[in-house]
């Protein structure tokens, strides 16, 4: 199906991770989580109508408000700063525990359309995912400092 320039588009990626929720919710919500996951240069609150900020550069701004905080099943920001195709959009994450493992559900929703930027994004929430799974699993994310793609 081919959408119009007009839809609503959204990007959704599952990952499992083999650890309990509790760990993935505290390494989404906390500066040494998220500092492995996505990025070191980070100011990041744990409350509802606070501004968290990512930094992925020098002109690389990302102003993320908290929406939801329910420890430890759901998170959910809404971007306020950023590309201009962010703006707008919301991130969240679910987190669905069964048997000592969490399915993480990341969901970027609310796009205006779908460019090549929100085919990069598609990909990076998925290197994103890996990164969590690797920092909850092993202990070492893969931060953005230390991508090489």
């Amino acid at each position: 199906m081919r959408r119009s320039r007009s839809s609503i588009a959204n990007i959704e990626q599952l990952q499992t991770i083999h650890v309990p929720a509790t760990e993935i919710y505290k390494a989404l919500t906390s500066v040494q989580g998220l500092s492995e996951v996505w990025t070191r240069e980070l100011t990041v609150y744990e409350q509802v109508g606070a501004s968290n900020d990512f930094r992925f550069g020098d002109d690389d701004l990302t102003k993320m408000q908290i929406v939801e905080l329910t420890p430890p099943k759901r998170i959910e920001w809404l971007c306020t700063e950023s590309d201009p195709e962010w703006v707008g959009t919301t991130v969240s994450f679910e987190l669905n525990e069964k048997h000592g493992k969490t399915d993480v559900i990341l969901r970027h929703t609310n796009w205006r359309e779908i460019t090549n930027f929100y085919r990069s994004c598609n990909y990076n929430w998925a290197m994103f995912l890996y990164s969590l799974k690797t920092y909850c699993e092993d202990g070492a994310g893969l931060p953005y400092q230390d991508r090489k793609f």
